[in-house]
């Protein structure tokens, strides 16, 4: 079937790449002799992020010698040698299109089991020299493959690779890459990988998305997660029909269409993006439903920050016959149907989503068991108090627990509270949820990062988050730096168009002097998450609020419609983008 040509080894090194640091391990080379292949890892050699690369599943990479020929015409190169694609094994057969998902081999003295083509990484670009090299190995159908290491042993160049067995489906390498990364995603292929026990957990769980994903929706479910596609285009006019101070520091909107049509139906959970008038350009702020999703109009929430323009803007003009331009309502934190247990669980202002997921529930009449947990400082600032309990009474299967870390003098608790602290890993534990709960979360960062770890030691897995701002980055492998405010890149302003990074409350012109959207993200130390580079992880797939895009190169997969793959797309108006 195959033979072992050379084994390669390296351990993580960093590598200064576009003025950053990049801890990689994707630098390997040939040693000679036997080597111990691990069940982890072969002996001198390790990898620079565990999250991408690594582990029990991805023990060791393999890449044929028919591939480095392949690459060698298409590529125009004569210079690579074992080792060069951040491959452990290179091997002479065991072709992409014919070794198979669960196949399992003796090489030298151990047992191994293929897992799962490669990931898509811009690290292999990286150390090829060739950016355009993850979409290339997924379009051109040769990713290479890990294995999983079921016997150790020594091994060599020069070993044999003995079929033990072949997986069932026979789904070849070649097939799954396609199935996941290629559009089309057909449903009986993704039925046939989740009859495969070998195929890596991550992989599983992409299979299982596809399978989820409403037919004739767009976008790729296995590698972010989608909903339907935004009820319009860019911003129109909504006319304010409402206004209610809710507590001090928090009031509602309640918008409607011009026209008086009722206004397309939100997901509960979905947010609203806003675009107000400014001396110094707009300001682009999102704000949660938190209304009846359904309902013939919308309702926003906003806390007015001490120093928060928009919010004091809203307070000061909204008023009943005010015209306010919106984006249509977005957001995959949205509340999953289903008739298992629920936990909506908040602090301050981050009640908002999980308030018209409440609303949802109360309007089916829900038979689910529901956990209403709330936090507070105390009965002032405690938001939509009585609304939240009136929804609760209509559930059978409601329960509340109100926490203030500082009660007021006349807040009592049985009445207004249930705990007088903030929402700890011991308020949690005591409500004995059951582990098949799903957890809806939202609140301030160091709340949510709290919380989260906090049922996963209870063994809820299923814990969905939402957080008002700009998103955490993902930057794999590059070494941490401390946080900058996002601001204009450095020189002379563009010529081209404006983009507006709505979280982050920055507009800035377009240079074409960068190579992409994700690249501009970069220079304004706007947060940003990517691992390709090239169009194909969809990792940087975020929400287009507005304008049009071209893309250069052509994404592998396109993403879902009203979005946009920040890695490898250029403005060609004015943009709004959701990060």
């Amino acid at each position: 079937m195959g033979t072992l040509v050379s084994v390669n080894v390296g351990m993580p090194r960093d590598v200064v790449w576009h003025g950053r640091t990049v801890r990689t391990g994707v630098w390997k080379q040939p040693v000679a002799g036997p080597v111990m292949l691990r069940r982890l890892n072969l002996d001198g050699d390790g990898q620079g992020d565990l999250g991408g690369h690594g582990g029990e599943q991805r023990a060791v990479l393999v890449y044929q010698l028919d591939s480095y020929r392949h690459w060698q015409r298409e590529l125009g190169r004569d210079d690579l040698s074992h080792g060069n694609f951040g491959e452990n094994f290179t091997v002479d057969g065991l072709p992409d299109d014919e070794v198979c998902i669960g196949d399992r081999y003796r090489v030298g003295e151990a047992v191994v089991e293929v897992t799962q083509p490669r990931v898509t990484c811009y690290r292999v670009g990286l150390r090829m020299g060739e950016p355009r090299l993850p979409a290339l190995l997924v379009a051109h159908h040769r990713p290479g493959f890990y294995l999983r290491v079921l016997t150790e042993g020594l091994v060599q160049a020069g070993d044999e690779f003995v079929k033990l067995s072949t997986g069932p489906e026979a789904m070849t390498v070649a097939e799954i890459d396609a199935l996941l990364y290629l559009p089309g995603h057909p449903r009986d292929g993704a039925e046939r990988a989740l009859r495969i026990p070998a195929l890596s957990p991550g992989w599983q769980e992409s299979m299982r998305a596809l399978l989820a994903q409403e037919e004739g929706r767009e976008g790729n479910a296995g590698l972010v997660a989608t909903v339907a596609p935004p009820a319009w285009a860019g911003f129109r006019p909504l006319t304010v029909i409402g206004y209610e101070e809710v507590t001090r520091d928090v009031f509602s909107l309640l918008l409607a269409s011009a026209d008086g049509v009722p206004l397309p139906a939100a997901l509960p959970g979905q947010f609203l993006t806003l675009r107000l008038p400014a001396p110094d350009g707009p300001l682009i702020r999102s704000y949660s439903l938190s209304g009846t999703p359904g309902d013939a109009v919308y309702r926003i929430s906003v806390k007015q920050e001490p120093h928060g323009a928009a919010g004091a803007y809203l307070r000061a003009n909204m008023r009943p016959g005010v015209t306010v331009e919106a984006a249509a309502p977005r957001g995959t934190f949205t509340l999953e149907p289903g008739d298992g247990p629920v936990l909506l669980l908040s602090a301050g202002i981050g009640v908002t989503p999980v308030l018209a997921m409440l609303h949802a529930l109360a309007a089916q009449g829900s038979a689910r068991q529901v956990w209403w947990v709330h936090g507070a400082r105390d009965r002032a600032e405690h938001a939509f108090a009585a609304e939240a309990a009136a929804l609760l009474a209509r559930l059978p299967g409601g329960h509340a627990h109100i926490c203030y870390s500082r009660p007021g003098p006349d807040d009592l608790a049985g009445r207004d509270f249930t705990t007088a602290s903030r929402v700890t890993a011991d308020v949690l534990r005591g409500l004995r949820l059951p582990v098949d709960t799903v957890a809806y979360l939202c609140g301030p960062a160091a709340f949510m990062t709290e919380v989260s770890a906090a049922l996963g030691e209870l063994g809820l897995s299923a814990v969905h988050t939402e957080l008002f701002g700009a998103q955490p980055g993902l930057t794999p492998g590059i070494a941490a730096a401390a946080a900058v405010a996002p601001h204009a890149p450095a020189g002379d302003p563009g010529p081209g168009p404006a983009v507006s990074f709505a979280r982050s409350g920055l507009t800035v012109p377009w240079d074409p002097a960068f190579a992409s959207l994700l690249e501009l993200a970069e220079a304004c130390d706007v947060p940003v998450r990517w691992s390709c580079r090239i169009g194909v992880c969809h990792t940087c797939e975020s929400g287009l609020l507005s304008g049009d895009v071209a893309y250069l190169p052509d994404p592998v997969d396109p993403p879902a419609d009203g979005n946009v793959l920040i890695c490898c797309a250029r403005p060609q108006t004015d943009l709004t983008l959701d990060i």
